[in-house]
C-alpha cells in the first residue's frame, strides 16, 4: 500500500493550480534560484508588474514562494520545501501505478 504525503485535496489542488502556468513555474525556478524583488521579475516577462504581483500571489497561495519585506521593496524567495512536497505526492502516484501495473502484468501471465 502506497502512503500518499500529508497535503489536503484543497493544498494539492492549489499546488497544481499554481504550477500550471508558464510563468508561475518560470517565476518559481528563478527565485529557487535566487531571490528577487518583484520589480526584477516584471522585467523578465511582457506583462505589467501588477500583472506578475498576481502571478506571485498565486504562488505564495501555493506556498511556492514567500515574499517578506526589504524596506519598500517586497523581496521572493523559492520555497524548495514545497517543491519537494510536491514531487513526493507525484512520487507516490508513481508508485501506486506501477504497482497496478505490474499486478496487471502478472495476471496476464499467469493466464498466458
Amino acid at each position: 500500500m502506497v502512503v500518499l504525503p500529508a497535503l489536503s485535496d484543497a493544498e494539492t489542488d492549489r499546488l497544481f493550480r499554481a504550477l500550471a502556468d508558464a510563468t508561475r513555474r518560470d517565476i518559481v525556478r528563478r527565485t529557487l534560484i535566487a531571490e528577487a524583488t518583484v520589480s526584477e521579475l516584471a522585467d523578465h516577462y511582457a506583462m505589467s508588474w501588477a500583472a506578475v504581483q498576481k502571478h506571485v500571489a498565486v504562488l505564495e497561495g501555493a506556498q511556492l514562494v514567500s515574499k517578506h519585506a526589504r524596506g519598500r521593496e517586497r523581496i521572493v524567495r523559492g520555497n524548495p520545501a514545497q517543491i519537494q512536497r510536491a514531487q513526493a505526492l507525484l512520487d507516490s502516484y508513481e508508485q501506486l501505478w506501477r504497482a497496478r501495473v505490474d499486478r496487471l502484468d502478472a495476471l496476464l501471465t499467469d493466464d498466458a
